[in-house]
């Protein structure tokens, strides 16, 4: 009794918020505001995208563990030689890879940790580096589905497969991330936004187990030829995480909890797919019908669906928006997702990653400016918006 009253109180604000959305979900299909009907074919929509979360996360987890991300991170502050500009484009590099090829949540919530303690070993400025990891987070999701939840969420709708996904979205994705890049070195990496002229190389530290790190590191490598492959990501993401589970087992374990599964994000996926469609159903998609117009505008379309992540969350944006996008306007499709993607950077709660990623820099008291997130994440939404959604008209 003691251990469930402990594991209540350690629920915070956000996993009650989730825990609400899926009740009022339930709430709506048991009082038949939502048909059972319609309840159960978005149930089926998201089993696939539902393994996927729970693979990813726990490969990403255990592949932090295993310390191969602070090995990449402590290499890459050592091959930079203590110049800022060097340290910065292996920075963005580094996040942008995680982010494409391991999902937003795991450059947010995986990520950051291992920047933030290489800060004091390298005597870096912390919020550079903080910064870097939360904007290339959302700005670099553009490019494959599992780059981003709201990607995977519109694959269906979008009629593409990851390959065609990548082939319409390359061009935007290096625009996102140019701009992003240009934002990070005048408000926050150049000389006069950091203390000092050069840092200092951190010494490298021995790999504390190096079976668990080759293994993790190969599951990770596995999962990214498996999606060159064409494989389901449903199929690669829990595959991968298979590898690094049966290591772990042998090797470490006590390190094989509960806790490894993202039971927070589930329940709000579940909920997420309950409580849109009935809202949907009685005034929500009038209202988004009327603030997109009827041109197909894909900077409208943007705009609305960045402008409504940043009030609301950028999942609810997605769904609530695409639910009145013909499936054949592709071009307007992609242009929401360019919107939800790549705007969420200016309000706290605009992504399950930036609210994640200021609960780490609250943990390792990195102070936040408010006012300067905002505003600056602002300018990053604005011109990053115009610049990318830009791209994917031209390439179009």
């Amino acid at each position: 009794m003691c251990d469930h009253r402990r594991v209540w109180r350690r629920l915070g604000v956000l996993d009650w918020v989730r825990i609400g959305l899926l009740a009022l979900g339930v709430l709506f299909v048991a009082t038949g505001l939502l048909p059972l009907r319609e309840a159960a074919e978005s149930m089926d929509d998201i089993g696939p995208l539902l393994v996927f979360l729970v693979g990813i996360i726990v490969l990403a987890e255990l592949t932090k563990e295993a310390q191969v991300f602070d090995v990449i991170a402590a290499r890459m502050a050592v091959l930079g030689r203590g110049n800022y500009a060097a340290l910065f484009l292996l920075c963005t590099a580094f996040a942008s890879f995680v982010t494409i090829f391991l999902n937003l949540d795991t450059t947010a919530v995986l990520l950051t940790p291992v920047m933030l303690a290489l800060a004091p070993k390298a005597r870096i400025a912390p919020l550079p580096l903080a910064m870097t990891t939360i904007w290339l987070a959302n700005t670099a999701s553009l490019l494959l589905p599992v780059s981003n939840l709201t990607n995977l969420l519109g694959m269906q709708k979008i009629g593409l497969n990851a390959q065609e996904f990548a082939a319409r979205m390359w061009a935007p994705q290096i625009a996102s991330i140019a701009v992003t890049m240009v934002f990070l070195w005048v408000f926050y990496w150049r000389r006069g936004q950091r203390r000092d002229l050069r840092y200092t190389p951190p010494l490298l530290e021995p790999v504390g187990d190096r079976v668990l790190f080759g293994a993790a590191s190969a599951a990770c490598v596995l999962f990214i030829v498996a999606l060159l492959l064409k494989v389901e990501v449903g199929v690669a993401a829990p595959a991968a995480a298979l590898i690094v589970v049966a290591a772990y087992a042998v090797r470490d374990r006590k390190r094989l909890t509960w806790s490894l599964i993202p039971w927070q994000l589930l329940i709000f996926v579940t909920g997420l797919f309950l409580v849109v469609p009935t809202l949907s159903r009685y005034g929500l998609a009038d209202l988004m019908s009327w603030m997109l117009g009827d041109g197909h505008d894909p900077y409208r379309t943007a705009a609305v669906g960045g402008g409504l992540a940043n009030t609301i969350n950028n999942l609810p944006a997605y769904k609530a928006v695409e639910q009145v996008i013909p499936s054949g306007a592709q071009g307007q499709l992609l242009a929401l997702l360019i919107g939800t993607n790549v705007a969420p950077v200016i309000t706290p709660w605009a992504s399950l990653a930036t609210l994640l990623w200021f609960e780490s820099c609250r943990r390792h008291d990195v102070p936040v400016p408010m006012r300067r997130f905002i505003a600056t994440g602002a300018g990053l939404a604005l011109v990053g918006l115009l610049v990318t959604v830009w791209a994917l008209v031209i390439t179009s």
